[in-house]
């Protein structure tokens, strides 16, 4: 066995060699570069869980003034209620009175069975008349016949549906019989959704809480659910009738306005509102209905997708609705929007199937791109950024070219030879030429008439044959291509002809003096 040292004796230290010292000094390294990148690390965490705190403490601010607010609006609806309910009966109460009296009086009162109205006041007594009595169809039958006065209408309606004793159920029933299926099949005629969005757009002034705004609509639990039947109602009808690409415009515009009015807007169908409000975006008022659906927040979105479409001039009306217009400069898209119209026009002209009238189809083109644009620029006030002096120079250019083209070109008569044998004949269209007496015909027997003429006792004096016209003779005009006097027109033909008939220089193929298969017939 060996030795056990003594730890008191003193041994020889080994000397520690470069290889050791080299890994202690990378481990050393490592170690240092370790730490450094926890450190890092750390610190990185820290500083996300302050942002993160941060937002945190934020959001719940926001949501204590939210909750605040909400309390806040609640308790005033809650408060507002006896009100509202009280100025409500006290209209119920009117509106009853007030039906009670026309009624009575119904009998003394002398109405206009055309139904012609002289005047504002007239129209705005025989809509009142309606309403008091709450007959909606009487109603719908009279705005319908009123288009042409859509202005007084829209201004006088909304007065009258405030006689109503239940104006959402009158609306319903009056725009019952087209929305939300037209019940007129076949038939129907005329397109009548401008009357139902005028009187749904109508309503929405009188239904207002007149307490705290819109913010709450007094239509009753019944008539809300009757009004989403409705809108469940057309969305089936969209599906039968192929889908939204195939559904007409004032259609979507009427199921729209329906949703905004009674304010039964549905947060899980916005998508299917986003793709009717893109699908009708040339609709004018489909800007501010995109808002009132809950749209706002995808207003970028829908503009960027018009854009795409080829519709910038729609983008235009969408960003100025919400304020985009930093985001979406007008000028330059009226400017891309002008390029596309040439761009369509130019395809026109080239089109083999348009080659009868493609430059009037792309005159048009251009004329209705221009008239859109300058529309848009004044109302938008854009002249500083797009003047519109050199698109109306352009648009008179364009009217005059098409003012030129309708002016009526008089031929020259020339010499024409017929085919069988060679003698002249008429000139083409001559019947055209202003004044100008030309018959193709001989001369009439002289006793011929018609039997269904009256024979009148005084014969009508006959004018004196004219001289042969020379307008045959040479390929050159006429020097007078007269044959009359246009101040003495010859008076209307009846009766039996005691004068001369009239005699013209026989034309070739009717030189035998025989009168052509057609000429009894012409004389019936």
């Amino acid at each position: 066995m060996g030795s056990i040292p003594d730890p008191g004796e003193l041994t020889q230290l080994e000397q520690p060699s470069f290889d050791e010292f080299q890994r202690q000094t990378s481990l050393m390294t490592s170690c240092t570069l370790l730490w450094k990148e926890l450190s890092d690390h750390i610190n990185s965490l820290e500083q996300n869980l302050m942002k993160q705190s941060e937002t945190l403490k934020r959001k719940i601010e926001t949501l204590d003034s939210e909750t605040k607010a909400s309390l806040d609006s609640l308790k005033k609806r809650e408060v507002s209620i006896e009100d509202s309910v009280k100025i409500a009966l006290r209209k119920v109460e009117f509106c009853t009175k007030a039906a009670m009296r026309t009624l009575a009086a119904a009998d003394d009162v002398e109405e206009n069975p055309d139904g012609e109205v002289d005047d504002g006041d007239g129209l705005l007594q025989r809509l009142k008349s309606s309403c008091l009595k709450m007959e909606a169809k009487e109603f719908w039958n009279f705005v319908t016949g009123k288009k042409k006065e859509i202005d007084l209408l829209r201004e006088k309606v909304p007065e009258a549906l405030s006689e109503c004793i239940d104006p959402a159920r009158f609306v319903m029933e009056a725009i019952s019989e087209v929305f939300p299926v037209d019940k007129r099949g076949n038939e129907g005629g005329s397109d009548l959704a401008w009357a139902c969005v005028l009187i749904l757009e109508s309503l929405i002034p009188v239904v207002v809480d007149p307490v705290i705004g819109k913010s709450r609509m007094l239509v009753t639990p019944s008539m809300k659910q009757q009004a989403k039947d409705i809108a469940e109602t057309w969305k089936k009808s969209l599906e039968e009738r192929g889908g939204i690409e195939n559904v007409k415009t004032p259609d979507v515009h009427t199921f729209l306005q329906h949703l905004v009015t009674f304010g039964i807007v549905k947060k899980e169908d916005l998508e299917f509102y986003r793709k009717l409000v893109v699908a009708s975006a040339w609709r004018k008022q489909m800007p501010k209905l995109a808002v009132s659906l809950g749209l706002g927040d995808q207003m970028p979105d829908m503009i960027e997708e018009l854009i795409s479409k080829g519709q910038q001039l729609d983008a235009v009306h969408f960003t100025y609705e919400v304020g985009l217009v930093d985001k979406f400069p007008p000028a330059p898209l009226l400017k891309a929007y002008l390029r596309d119209a040439k761009k369509a026009a130019a395809s026109i002209l080239d089109d083999p199937n348009n080659t009868g009238r493609a430059g009037q189809l792309a005159a048009r083109k251009e004329q209705s791109a221009l008239r859109a644009v300058i529309k848009c620029i004044e109302e938008y006030k854009l002249e500083a950024e797009f003047p519109p002096e050199n698109l109306k120079k352009r648009l008179e250019q364009l009217e005059k070219t098409k003012t030129e083209k309708r002016k009526p070109i008089i031929v020259p008569a020339n010499k024409r030879t017929r085919a069988n044998n060679g003698g002249p004949m008429p000139p083409a269209k001559a019947g055209r030429l202003t004044n100008a007496y030309v018959s193709s015909f001989p001369a009439p027997p002289p006793f011929v008439r018609s039997p269904s003429h009256t024979q009148y006792p005084a014969a009508v004096p006959g004018y004196p044959s004219p001289p042969p016209p020379a307008m045959y003779g040479s390929r050159s005009p006429p020097t007078n291509p007269y044959a009359y006097s246009p101040e003495a027109a010859p008076p209307p033909l009846a009766g039996p002809y005691p004068g001369a008939p009239m005699n013209y220089p026989a034309y070739g193929g009717y030189g035998n003096g025989l009168a052509p298969a057609y000429q009894q017939a012409y004389y019936r």
